[in-house]
């Protein structure tokens, strides 16, 4: 399995729910997800067999990268995470609508508000045939070991096998990483 990890963002202008958000910079960021995904389509990888996902930020741009790109991806995994530019969903949802979503978020998250998790999950589900929000009682904003994790997760979730795919991880962190496994 190859396993790409990279970190783009887009500027957090507010924590506040009803607050501005960055259109331009998470549709950019959103390309640079879809151009990644391209590249290992190019690479030879089907992009049905490839997932996408991330931690906060980085779960946020996974979610919002997968459901404005067309063709159809594995899976996405998104931890303690939020829609981005939710208002404009699902009429902004172009693609991915029978992708599996898994969303994890912590009860006691006191960076990205659990409630914010929530309100993902209901907008999600309003549109989307296979998404799943898990609770972590007692969890915060933690992402340590988050691959590990969002593999794990995954795999016992929805018996993906890893064979001959591709795992792209959305980071906050400002590096790129490709492994073979």
């Amino acid at each position: 399995m190859n396993i790409l990890v990279f970190g783009y963002r887009f500027d957090l202008r507010t924590l506040d729910a009803n607050g501005p958000e960055d259109e331009e910079g998470i549709k950019r960021a959103a390309g640079v997800v879809h151009k990644m995904i391209d590249d290992e389509v190019k690479e030879g990888i089907a992009s049905n067999k490839i997932v996408i996902g991330g931690f906060s930020q980085g779960g946020a741009l996974a979610i919002y990268s997968a459901l404005t790109y067309t063709k159809p991806l594995a899976g996405v995994m998104a931890l303690s995470c939020w829609l981005p530019l939710n208002k404009t969903f699902p009429e902004a949802a172009v693609g991915n609508l029978d992708t599996p979503f898994l969303q994890c978020h912590g009860d006691c998250d006191p960076i990205v508000p659990y409630k914010w998790g929530q309100k993902t999950a209901s907008i999600m589900k309003s549109f989307l045939k296979n998404t799943e929000f898990k609770t972590y009682s007692g969890l915060m904003h933690a992402s340590s070991n988050e691959v590990r994790i969002l593999i794990l997760c995954f795999q016992k979730c929805y018996s993906f096998s890893p064979v001959g795919t591709c795992l792209i991880i959305v980071s906050f962190f400002c590096f790129f990483r490709k492994w073979k496994t």
